[in-house]
């Protein structure tokens, strides 16, 4: 399910403060900042930091390309 592009311009890190990035097919949505994943579930955003994962190194390389 595509989140809604004005939803993610208005969703933050809430560990960091920062923008997110969504990614399409991990369903998730990835913070440079905090380098923290958070999972979207039925096309809601779980913007807690206790349900979020970390990225793994080369998920956050990712990021910065």
């Amino acid at each position: 399910m595509a989140l809604d592009s004005k939803l993610l311009e208005l969703l933050v890190c809430p560990v960091s403060k920062t923008s997110l990035t969504y990614k399409k097919d991990a369903d998730e949505l990835w913070c440079r900042g905090s380098g923290l994943a958070y999972p979207i579930r039925d096309g809601i955003p779980v913007m807690l930091a206790e349900e979020a994962r970390q990225l793994t190194d080369a998920e956050r390389r990712s990021l910065k390309a």
